[in-house]
């Protein structure tokens, strides 16, 4: 049989009846358009119509102008909570990854039922409530809690210790809450990895050590990026565990707004604040996505 007629793979240019036939040459981009349709009608009604009605209060209705925000800098106060909510999420995320990393490498080489153990231990705190969480630290970290009356019995401390509404008790709750949002995406950017390239490093010499920081850890950036980035958006606009955990003593900038909005009801201050949390969040993700990138130049030159 002559197969010299048949289109080859790949040659539809050269077929236009056959390209004509495909849903891409009937009806072209005005398709896409059309599936992509309702997501573009509820990401407008849902987000943009929202942040723009949000970005607009805040420079007031009666007085338009910057009067919200030149009050917000010449607070202390506000710019003490601002920087508080900053440096809470960085370190948070930094706690995240450095407790999340070994996690996830465990959780990318097991095998077997050590590998359920593992997924279950990060996914099912996942699936719980973060009001239940928030709820368990209280309870933990309170004065006649288990862990104070673990320090007095063991006679390391005379007296009850202020463990709960503090800094330190709002930093460790959200790191548990948090903590498995960094291990997903860099156990699924280790187990991308070929094991062929650490079997290679060590056929040439390498160690362990150097394996690792030669392969596995600058192969596994992007998910490192991607858990940083959700855990440090997530971290700065976190409101349920520093209200219940941190109080009045340790108050962020969702908590501030919270206040702003049903306590104050100052509207346009409360808008001005989110949009300030906004123009932070948006400015560490292209923070964030500036770094990858780079990091992908030197990697791929070196």
């Amino acid at each position: 049989m002559d197969t010299s007629a048949a289109p080859k793979s790949g040659s539809l240019t050269r077929w236009p009846l056959l390209r004509a036939a495909t849903p891409a040459g009937r009806y072209g981009p005005s398709l896409t358009l059309v599936l992509l349709m309702p997501l573009i009608v509820l990401f407008s009604i849902g987000f943009l119509y929202p942040i723009g009605r949000l970005v607009i209060m805040s420079f007031g209705d009666a007085a338009p102008g910057l009067v919200q925000y030149r009050r917000i800098l010449a607070t202390p106060l506000y710019l003490g909570v601002l920087s508080r909510t900053i440096s809470t999420a960085a370190i948070v995320t930094v706690l995240s990854l450095t407790l999340g990393y070994p996690v996830a490498l465990a959780m990318a080489r097991a095998r077997g039922r050590a590998a359920l153990v593992i997924a279950a231990a990060v996914l099912i705190p996942l699936w719980t409530s973060v009001l239940v969480r928030s709820y368990a630290w209280i309870v933990l970290l309170q004065r006649s809690g288990l862990v104070n009356a673990f320090l007095v019995d063991s006679g390391l401390t005379a007296a009850p210790l202020k463990l709960l509404y503090t800094d330190g008790a709002v930093i460790l709750a959200m790191t548990h809450v948090l903590m498995p949002f960094m291990i997903l995406p860099v156990t699924n950017a280790l187990r991308s990895i070929p094991p062929d390239y650490a079997r290679a490093a060590r056929s040439l010499g390498a160690g362990s050590f150097a394996t690792f920081m030669r392969i596995v850890l600058p192969l596994s950036l992007p998910g490192v990026f991607a858990g940083c980035v959700m855990c440090f958006i997530l971290a700065i606009g976190f409101y349920i565990t520093p209200a219940l955990v941190g109080g009045p003593e340790a108050m962020t900038m969702a908590t501030l707004i919270a206040q702003q909005t049903t306590v104050v009801l100052d509207w346009p201050f409360a808008a001005a604040l989110s949009t300030i949390l906004l123009l932070v969040t948006l400015t560490c993700v292209v923070v964030f996505r500036r770094a990858l990138s780079v990091s992908k130049g030197i990697h791929s030159v070196t």
